[in-house]
């Protein structure tokens, strides 16, 4: 611990958000970086707790602690090595993890100002691609080969941790870039795909196979402990660098949480009402070069937005509707408004449940909650949506117990929207029984949940598929 009343003297810095008449106008990352000199004064904050919550925090048992206190004394190198040692994709927590070790930070439950555990890890990262730190790695094959279903960030950490203890990995994605989510999920604003490319790069010098544009087949197990993958094009041309059947001794599936949660009201087929992904997706296959006919865009330029749901994937569809032009965007959510700062509920060091409030929101948006939504409205006849009736409703308990009883709290009322985005979330995914060494991970295995979860649970899997394959464990 190089400064250990640091944490007295260095108040809380964050890098901070680029100025919101800026940053609406294009896709880049709104996040800023602090000088190498801050960096590492907010690293010395760090107090190498007896007991680290933050370490028991991250899914990922990152050992803050320890590559905080290398950070500060300037031995980035060293910083890198142990970051790298739990995490094998810094760069993406590093921009979009909510952070949940500076929840279990002692300063945040003293003072409210949590080490800056978030920025220093992509601050580390973005130094090692930089001075060269990240290095190539080559290991030594062992003959087996597994293929991986999927390339968000858990099947990334699987194929990446799987080809590190010799597999030959495949990685096949539906898609034409790998990332998953991180694609074509989150926006540009808060994740450069340029970031994903890079690693995506890496991962192929090192011997991973990525397959673009392909549907995999049904999985069947013709003998002993070997899956037979079926590819099926899309374009039903050859797949480029695969071969229908390959035949590998472990499968793994990261195929994610596909299906959207809908909203069966009446107006539900009305044109200008879409699943956030729907927006998303697009919106970020634009922004790659992608071109849609004006039929197929989906725009909030000049538009009155309402968007349904009030979690990120509500938030990253607010930021998206102001930098497409939007004339004025709503939010509104069903449950209740979360407690503001404290949480009594949620007591440190568990994640609190309280409000927040994104870098979206600051750039305005109307934000309402316990609203149900009756009816998507057609005034004009046209069979596009011009206003969704809402209705103001409460919770009460339920006596028989289980979930909360919704009653009417107002008269119904009309919010004016000629583009609403549905942002509710993800079905966990139904698997039928699989053979015993196709192994699912992720959020296909959870339902939805963190990028950085979803990231542990492909490491997880990984070691899971060497124990099976050396046949010193089972799944």
């Amino acid at each position: 611990m190089g400064n250990p009343k640091a944490f007295l003297t260095v108040p809380r810095k964050e890098a901070g958000y680029r100025p919101v008449h800026d940053r609406i106008h294009d896709f880049g990352e709104v996040e800023q970086t602090l000088n190498t000199r801050d960096r590492q004064e907010q690293a010395s904050r760090c107090m190498d707790c007896g007991v680290p919550f933050c370490h028991w925090a991250c899914p990922l048992g990152n050992k803050d602690p320890e590559w905080n206190d290398a950070l500060y004394r300037g031995e980035w190198e060293t910083a890198y090595k142990l970051l790298k040692k739990t995490n094998p994709f810094p760069e993406f927590t590093g921009r979009i993890c909510p952070a949940l070790c500076e929840k279990a930070c002692v300063l945040y439950l003293t003072t409210g100002e949590a080490v800056t555990n978030r920025e220093n890890e992509c601050a580390i990262v973005e130094r090692a691609y930089l001075e060269g730190y990240v290095t190539i790695e080559h290991p030594e094959r062992n003959g087996k080969r597994v293929a991986v279903i999927g390339s968000g960030p858990a099947g990334l950490a699987a194929a990446q941790a799987l080809n590190y203890m010799g597999y030959e990995v495949t990685v096949f994605e539906k898609n034409e870039a790998a990332g998953g989510l991180l694609r074509y999920g989150i926006p540009n604003f808060k994740l450069n795909k340029k970031i994903i490319d890079r690693r995506i790069e890496v991962m192929e010098q090192e011997g991973v196979k990525f397959v673009y544009g392909q549907e995999v087949a049904p999985l069947s197990s013709p003998e002993g402990n070997t899956i037979a993958v079926t590819l099926a094009s899309k374009t039903n041309e050859a797949p480029s660098g695969a071969v229908g059947g390959a035949t590998f001794s472990a499968v793994v599936l990261a195929t994610g949480t596909p299906t959207a949660r809908d909203l069966n009201v009446p107006g539900r087929s009305l044109k200008g009402v879409h699943l956030a992904l729907e927006l998303l997706s697009q919106q970020n296959r634009v922004l790659a070069g992608m071109e849609f006919s004006k039929e197929e865009r989906i725009t909030a330029k000049g538009k009155d937005v309402l968007v349904i749901g009030g979690g990120d994937t509500g938030s990253d569809c607010i930021g998206t509707a102001h930098r497409q032009g939007a004339t004025s965007v709503t939010q509104i959510e069903i449950m209740p408004k979360p407690p503001v700062g404290h949480n009594p509920a949620t007591p440190w060091p568990n994640w609190p449940v309280i409000l927040k409030t994104t870098s979206s929101h600051e750039e305005g948006c109307t934000r309402r909650w316990n609203i149900n939504t009756l009816e998507f409205l057609d005034e004009k006849g046209d069979g596009h949506v011009t206003g969704v009736c809402v209705q103001p409703i409460d919770w009460k308990p339920n006596p028989a117990g289980g979930r909360p009883i919704m009653v009417e709290a107002g008269e119904p009322e009309i919010i004016k929207a000629d583009l609403v985005l549905l942002a509710m979330g993800f079905l966990k995914p139904q698997h039928p029984e699989y053979p015993e060494n196709v192994f699912v991970c992720g959020d296909a295995a959870s339902g939805a949940s963190l990028v950085v979860r979803a990231i542990a649970s492909g490491l997880q899997t990984a070691a899971r598929v060497n124990s099976f394959l050396e046949g010193v464990g089972s799944k």
